[in-house]
């Protein structure tokens, strides 16, 4: 069917990798880590994993909390062990990840042609506070929606509902864009059209079906909305 953007009223858009930029976390490793690289990338997937698993176990907790697991583990598993506190110094680089640089022009064109934008995102509210005061959307953004509402992390449908729900917006006049492939895949399922914003060229999963748009920057999804 395509991307239709006569239907859209609301844009929704994920936090980590879409607006702010995860791969920064390695830097808050290279400082304790010989090898940085491979730890931050099996943090972020062991985090991942945990949200999926938590959902299927009914063993939900807070993002950030299944942040601090995933990041002991990914040590763990490439045999480094360091202190409480020096953990805690690494996962406060959440709260200020580095922003993408499109984020705020293009969430102000958005705005701006009338809009609603919103972020929805597995962050717990604390986490979505600093982000969005990083990113200085602040002013542009109608809320920032978290997983902790419901204590369901995406790709569930119910969590996508609510944030319908939240916009006030029927689910299928929503959007949501992301650089994350089950998180098109969960707001697809909800009833919501989905823009994979595809950063770094990546080849789309082979199931599930497709993004209903793919967008390598979000200008570029303003251009889609006509903005």
């Amino acid at each position: 069917m395509g991307f239709d953007p006569d239907r859209v009223s609301t844009v929704t858009f994920d936090s980590y990798s879409t607006l702010v930029d995860v791969d920064a976390a390695e830097a808050a490793l290279a400082d304790r880590v010989a090898d940085p690289e491979p730890v931050s990338r099996l943090w972020r997937s062991r985090s991942l994993a945990y949200t999926f698993v938590a959902n299927a176990v009914d063993a939900y907790q807070p993002f950030y909390e299944m942040n601090r697991d995933a990041l002991t583990y990914a040590l763990a598993a490439h045999g480094v062990d360091l202190p409480d506190a020096e953990r805690d110094e690494i996962l406060a680089v959440y709260h200020e990840l580095e922003v993408f640089g499109d984020v705020r022009d293009a969430i102000e064109r958005l705005r701006d042609a009338g809009y609603d934008c919103y972020v929805l995102s597995n962050g717990d509210l604390e986490m979505l506070a600093s982000m969005v005061d990083h990113a200085d959307i602040g002013d542009l953004i109608e809320d920032a929606i978290s997983a902790d509402e419901v204590e369901t992390f995406k790709p569930a449908a119910e969590l996508y509902r609510h944030g319908a729900a939240r916009t006030g917006t029927s689910i299928d006049e929503v959007v949501h864009a992301t650089a994350g492939w089950f998180d098109v895949l969960g707001a697809r399922h909800a009833g919501m059209q989905a823009a994979w914003v595809d950063r770094k060229g990546t080849p789309w999963e082979p199931f599930g079906g497709d993004p209903d748009a793919t967008v390598e920057t979000l200008h570029e999804l303003a251009d889609l909305l006509g903005a």
